[in-house]
């Protein structure tokens, strides 16, 4: 087993993965892009090099299988779940998660819900 005490250290201190999922208009389960999911990232990450937050990478996502819920975000390496739907979501959790280190109660999402 490897020393993980010699682990280099991580590149980004958080990443930020968006889902940008498409799937036909025809699917129960809609996706996150028909939620606006796609712009909201380009937005979170235009929006983050805007507030000058550096060691964080935003990056657009496949399917995080959380469907029903999008358009959905997670930051690791707090594991934390969001549901962003507008532009005001994503500025909030921008401050209040990647800059003041807090969390953003009212769009997080917990493993039970569906």
């Amino acid at each position: 087993m490897a020393d993980e005490t010699n682990d280099p250290a991580p590149y980004y201190t958080r990443h930020v993965f968006c889902c940008t999922n498409v799937r036909e208009d025809s699917d129960p389960r809609g996706c996150c892009h028909a939620r606006n999911g796609t712009m909201l990232r380009n937005y979170m990450k235009t929006k983050a090099k805007k507030m000058g937050i550096s060691g964080i990478r935003i990056n657009a996502s496949g399917c995080l299988d959380r469907c029903e819920l999008g358009p959905v975000m997670v930051i690791y390496p707090e594991g934390v779940w969001y549901r962003c739907q507008s532009r005001e979501d994503v500025d909030e959790v921008l401050q209040r998660h990647l800059v003041e280190g807090g969390r953003v109660s009212r769009l997080m999402l917990s493993p039970d819900d569906e």
